[in-house]
């Protein structure tokens, strides 16, 4: 086999075998929340008498597209000079479910709440400035005119719509 031949080979089995991996560990990072138990299986059996359950979610927040500095006619600064950053993830989520003694009377064995994960979008603040100087006059030899100076935060945003069920009732 050439010696071109086997490099040829080998830079197609590097890109296969990067590929391969690239898909392997897709799955991993496309995941929205990560499950979380809390196991005391160990504790009802050695203390003898029934624990609740608790298990969670926790979402991994992801970063969204920046809206970087736009630049507009007439103005010395960028619109945006510090951008907004968009972050998209969730709240926590929970799911816990306990025994009841009979002090309840029949009927009310156990008692659960389900607070699923809720989506979250959030924006940080930014800022935009402006300087006090304009654009250059033709009329004033090209010097600059003078203006008053702006300067705005632009105010942050958070969006999510919590849930959370309890009930209590027969079985376990």
């Amino acid at each position: 086999m050439k010696q071109s031949t086997r490099g040829t080979l080998a830079a197609v089995m590097t890109g296969v075998a990067a590929a391969v991996g690239a898909a392997a560990a897709a799955p991993a990072t496309a995941a929205d929340t990560v499950p979380i138990a809390v196991p005391l299986n160990g504790v009802e059996q050695s203390l003898g008498l029934k624990t609740p359950s608790i298990a969670g979610e926790l979402p991994l927040p992801l970063p969204g597209r920046l809206d970087g500095p736009r630049y507009v006619e007439g103005r010395m600064l960028p619109e945006r000079a510090v951008p907004q950053v968009p972050l998209s993830g969730g709240l926590p989520g929970a799911d816990i479910r306990t025994p009841l003694p009979d002090l309840l009377g029949d009927g009310a064995e156990h008692l659960g709440l389900s607070a699923p994960a809720a989506g979250l979008r959030a924006l940080t603040p930014g800022v935009s400035l402006d300087s006090p100087l304009g654009a250059p006059d033709p009329h004033r030899l090209g010097l600059p005119g003078l203006k008053a100076p702006q300067a705005a935060v632009l105010t942050p945003l958070l969006e999510t719509v919590p849930v959370a069920n309890l009930e209590m009732g027969s079985g376990s």
